[in-house]
């Protein structure tokens, strides 16, 4: 996902130092030139040669070294990069670069930098909480450096509260964020719902789907990584939404209804993934009882059609997306389903293939639209979404 791009990866010295070498072998895995920086005191924590080892680039630690190709070193990293991370970064680091400070490679580097910058706090929860330490954070952020909240827990020290520094993969996410993808839908709202809805049939046993909301959070994640202010609103799920997507968590489908008819209108693009429990009359789940003979005494759900409620009350300019999902007649089924609905686009799948549907991490969709209508191939879903709001954008 980070082919062609170049990411300077500072080190300052704090014990979470160690935790870098993870992140810069996920950063190579996912094709990036990797350029670390060092300050003297992170070498005293983890070696050089460990970074060099897993970049196959020269880890720089020394701003005056004299193994150069006659050029400025912090200038040429600089001009290379298309962002830089310091990761984790010392109060010190962090108040030296607030305030212009330049006495290192690292902090000679992050002055000369010109791309997306962004910063991970890592130390003692007193040393988090110290107003002068905030105040720093606040003018980075006011320079544009966005700053990676610290996780709260158990520290280095022995004590337990914030300043930890955050999972290699969170960070991560930060870093795709900005440079993944081209930022197309920056300026774009886009509502995605997700998972299945939970319906009470007792105090003890409800009714439910097997959705595990992976299309609908693909789909979030990839119109974040192309600038989109995303929302999702999300059922009963395991998953970790991807960052600076605002999530809205419900459980039954009524919950779901008023969170979606609640705000839709001030969405550009509206999709709905989720797959409702539906137990009313004519439902599926109904029809099937009542074929196979089962008389479980279940009360009548009487769910309320969300994606009726977005085409009927769908405002000029907006794009709203529903999925199919079925188990014969997918396209006359979806056809009839994109005009009953009066929305722009369905995109039908099955569950006839182990390869598709619920749990599964690939997908194979057929894009529904009213002028035609496209197969794409099998991939993973975060490709399958991509390639959802490749058509989303093209008939925008």
């Amino acid at each position: 996902m980070l082919s062609g791009k170049t990411v300077i990866l500072g080190v300052t010295g704090s014990i979470a130092a160690y935790k870098m070498a993870n992140l810069a072998s996920m950063l190579v895995k996912q094709h990036a030139e990797v350029l670390v920086v060092m300050t003297k005191n992170a070498s005293l924590f983890i070696a050089p040669m460990t970074f060099e080892t897993l970049t196959s680039r020269k880890c720089a630690v020394d701003t005056f070294d004299r193994n150069f190709n006659f050029d400025v070193k912090h200038v040429s990293l600089a001009k290379k990069a298309d962002i830089m991370l310091i990761a984790p970064a010392t109060a010190n680091v962090i108040g030296k670069i607030a305030n212009g400070i330049c006495d290192d490679m690292l902090t000679t580097t992050f002055m000369a930098c010109q791309c997306p910058k962004l910063v991970a706090p890592a130390m003692n929860t007193n040393m988090w909480q110290n107003p002068i330490l905030q105040d720093n954070l606040e003018k980075l952020t006011r320079y544009g450096v966005e700053v990676i909240p610290p996780d709260a827990g158990r520290l280095a020290c022995g004590d337990v509260g914030c300043g930890k520094l955050p999972s290699e993969g969170l960070i991560l996410q930060y870093v795709l964020k900005h440079i993944a993808k081209p930022h197309d839908m920056q300026g774009w709202k886009v509502l995605v719902t997700a998972g299945p809805t939970q319906e009470s049939i007792d105090p003890v046993r409800y009714i439910t789907n097997h959705s595990s909301g992976k299309m609908g959070y693909a789909i979030a994640k990839m119109a974040k990584l192309r600038g989109a202010e995303v929302t999702l609103v999300s059922g009963p799920v395991e998953l970790q939404p991807f960052v600076g997507v605002e999530t809205i968590p419900v459980v039954t489908a009524d919950e779901m209804y008023e969170a979606v008819t609640r705000i839709c209108d001030g969405f550009d693009i509206v999709v709905m993934c989720s797959a409702v429990a539906d137990y009313t009359p004519g439902s599926y789940h109904q029809q099937k009882m009542k074929k196979d003979g089962d008389d479980l005494n279940l009360p009548l759900i009487r769910t309320k059609d969300i994606l009726q409620y977005l085409g009927a009350h769908k405002r000029e300019g907006q794009c709203v997306v529903g999925f199919s999902m079925e188990t014969e007649n997918l396209i006359s089924h979806s056809q009839e389903k994109l005009m009953k609905k009066n929305v722009d686009m369905i995109c039908a799948n099955t569950i006839a293939s182990g390869n598709t549907g619920f749990g599964v991490d690939t997908n194979q969709v057929t894009i529904i639209m009213p002028d035609r209508v496209e197969e794409l191939p099998l991939c993973s879903k975060d490709e399958t979404a991509s390639l959802i709001l490749d058509t989303i954008m093209e008939n925008k």
